[in-house]
């Protein structure tokens, strides 16, 4: 289904009441050495403009092997680290594959006469 091999993830975290400032001063410390590293296309840290405690790491890959070598890093531990910190509240990590539109389509049955209107 996927017609590239660039993979993406996004990382959303919840820090715990109080504890926002440094969650976001934490995260950051992963953007320069996560952006040197081989493979990755685009690294970023965001920080919501309506919820203060939401923190939102995205990540795009040249490919699922430069992903997979960056999750075995240790700097990766800092996400168990908050946790048992408790500096965060929630934490949901999700990876994606790139698809292109006529796949997505195809994937899900959609006809060209439903996309339009």
């Amino acid at each position: 289904m996927h017609s590239t091999s660039v993979v993406s993830h996004l990382v959303s975290l919840r820090a715990s009441a109080g504890n926002s400032a440094q969650l976001g001063a934490r995260l950051s410390a992963l953007i320069g050495p996560t952006a040197r590293t081989p493979g990755c296309l685009h690294f970023t840290l965001h920080h919501s403009l309506t919820e203060a405690d939401v923190w939102v790491i995205s990540g795009v890959w040249a490919d699922q092997s430069a992903m997979n070598d960056w999750f075995s890093t240790p700097e990766l531990s800092i996400f168990s680290d908050l946790m048992v910190e408790k500096l965060v509240r929630s934490l949901d990590f999700q990876t994606f594959a790139s698809v292109t539109a006529p796949q997505a389509q195809h994937a899900y049955g959609v006809s060209d006469a439903r996309l339009a209107g």
